[in-house]
C-alpha cells in the first residue's frame, strides 16, 4: 500500500481539529443603515420586519408598530415603510387602519402584532403572519384566548387587507396559540409550514409545533400540525422559527433559560430539541429571546443575542445582534465565524426579522427597544449610551 504523502496527512489533521472546515467558504460584507430614528420617551417603534416582493428591482415592505413604554407588550396599529430602490430611499411610516386595534366579541381590545411579512410565490402575494394580543385598558388581558393573525398586501393600492385569524381545530389545547415572530417555509406546491406555539387555558407552559396551511391568495387555512415539542422548564417552548437547508428542516425555539434547535425531514415531525451551543461545547448564552435563520444556498447561519459581550446592562442581554454560521451536522454555532450585525447602544435589539431580498442580499431589520432593566425601566431620551429608537436594516451582502 502506498504511504500517504505529507500534504494529505496535514489536510486530515486540520480537518480533524476543525482548523479546516468541510463546508464551502462563504463570506459577506455587512452594510448597516438607519431608516428611521427619533424618540419621545413615551412610545417607541418595535417589531420592524421586512417582506420582499421579487422583480428586476425588488420592492421591500417593512411593517412595525408603536409600543407603550409604561406597559408590557402594549402595541398599537401596524405601520408600513417601503423602498423601491433597494434601500436608497424609504417612504413612511404610514399607518394602516386595517392592521389596527378593534374590539372583539369578548369585549377586549385586540390588535395583530409580532407580524412578519413574506412573499408567497405560488399566489404571487405578500402574506404577513403574527398573532393577536388583547387588552383591558392599557394592560394585557389575563389568560385571554389568542389566535394566529394574518393579512395580505395589495401591491397596486399599497394597502393591507383587514387582519383575520386562522381557524384552529376545536380542541382545548389551542386556547392560546399563535405564530408570533416566526419564520415560515413555503413548499413548492404552495402549502405553508408555519411554526407556532400553544397552550390550554390556565396552563403556564407552551408547546411548539409546525402547522401545515393552505393559502389561496386571500384566506389562510389550517390543515394539520405535527407533534408538539415540550419542555418542562419555565414557560416551555415559544416563538419558533423554521428554515429549510440542503433538503432538511431546522427549527430554532425560545425558552426562558436557553435557546433550542431541532431538525426534521418533513417539516412537521422533529427530533428531540437540543440546547444551542458553540462548536467548542460551551453554551451559546442566548436565553429568553428569539433566534432567527439566515439561509444561503451554501450555508446556514443563526442570528441571535447572548451573554458575555460586556452587555450586562442590557435587558436579557438582547444586544448587540450577532450572526454566526451553523454546522448543520452537529447543530452547533461555529464560534470563529461570529460577527456583530448591529452594535449595542444601551437598548435591547430583540424582536428582529430576516428576509432574502435577492440572491445577492439578505436583510436583517431591528429597532432599539427603549425599555431596560430595573424599576425605572423606561430608557430616558437623553441616555449615556445614545440609543434613540433607531430602526436599522443590516444588509448582508454575499460575496
Amino acid at each position: 500500500m502506498k504511504a500517504p504523502c505529507l500534504l494529505s496527512l496535514l489536510f486530515l489533521a486540520l480537518l480533524a481539529t476543525g482548523s479546516l472546515s468541510a463546508e464551502p467558504a462563504l463570506d459577506f460584507d455587512i452594510e448597516l443603515t438607519t431608516i428611521n430614528s427619533g424618540y419621545d420617551g413615551k412610545t417607541c417603534w418595535v417589531h420592524p420586519r421586512l417582506g420582499a416582493i421579487p422583480g428586476t428591482q425588488p420592492i421591500v415592505v417593512l411593517t412595525m408598530q408603536k409600543l407603550l413604554l409604561t406597559g408590557s407588550d402594549v402595541f398599537y396599529a401596524l405601520h408600513e415603510m417601503r423602498t423601491d430602490d433597494l434601500g436608497r430611499h424609504w417612504s413612511g411610516p404610514q399607518k394602516h387602519d386595517t392592521l389596527g386595534r378593534r374590539e372583539g366579541a369578548d369585549g377586549l381590545i385586540a390588535v395583530i402584532c409580532d407580524f412578519t411579512p413574506q412573499w408567497h410565490a405560488k399566489t404571487g402575494t405578500l402574506l404577513g403572519t403574527g398573532h393577536v394580543a388583547k387588552y383591558e385598558g392599557d394592560h394585557l388581558a389575563k389568560d385571554y384566548s389568542r389566535q394566529t393573525g394574518y393579512s395580505v398586501y395589495d401591491l397596486t393600492e399599497k394597502t393591507w387587507s383587514r387582519w383575520d385569524t386562522v381557524a384552529m381545530p376545536d380542541d382545548s389545547r389551542f386556547y392560546s396559540s399563535g405564530a408570533g415572530c416566526s419564520q415560515r417555509v413555503d413548499l413548492p406546491n404552495g402549502d405553508i409550514l408555519l411554526p407556532f406555539y400553544t397552550r390550554a387555558k390556565g396552563e403556564v407552559r407552551y408547546t411548539t409545533s409546525v402547522m401545515r396551511c393552505q393559502f389561496d391568495g386571500a384566506k389562510l387555512r389550517y390543515v394539520e400540525h405535527g407533534p408538539e415539542l415540550a419542555l418542562e422548564v419555565s414557560r416551555g417552548m415559544v416563538e419558533p422559527s423554521l428554515t429549510q437547508f440542503a433538503g432538511k428542516f431546522y427549527l430554532t425555539i425560545r425558552n426562558d433559560q436557553a435557546g433550542y434547535v431541532a431538525t426534521s425531514n418533513d417539516g412537521l415531525h422533529f427530533d428531540p430539541p437540543k440546547k444551542w451551543t458553540f462548536d467548542d461545547g460551551t453554551d451559546l448564552g442566548s436565553y429568553n429571546t428569539q433566534q432567527h435563520w439566515v439561509t444561503h444556498s451554501d450555508g446556514l447561519f443563526l442570528v441571535y443575542t447572548r451573554r458575555g459581550l460586556d452587555n450586562d446592562h442590557v435587558f436579557r442581554h438582547r444586544a448587540p445582534l450577532m450572526i454566526a454560521r451553523v454546522d448543520p451536522q452537529t447543530l452547533q454555532v461555529i464560534r470563529r465565524t461570529e460577527r456583530v450585525l448591529v452594535p449595542e447602544r444601551g437598548a435591547r435589539l430583540g424582536n428582529f426579522a430576516i428576509t432574502n431580498v435577492n440572491e445577492h442580499e439578505t436583510w436583517v431589520s431591528v429597532a432599539e427597544w427603549m425599555q431596560r432593566n430595573g424599576p425605572d425601566y423606561v430608557i430616558p431620551v437623553d441616555n449615556p449610551h445614545g440609543a434613540d429608537n433607531s430602526v436599522y436594516v443590516a444588509k448582508i451582502l454575499w460575496k
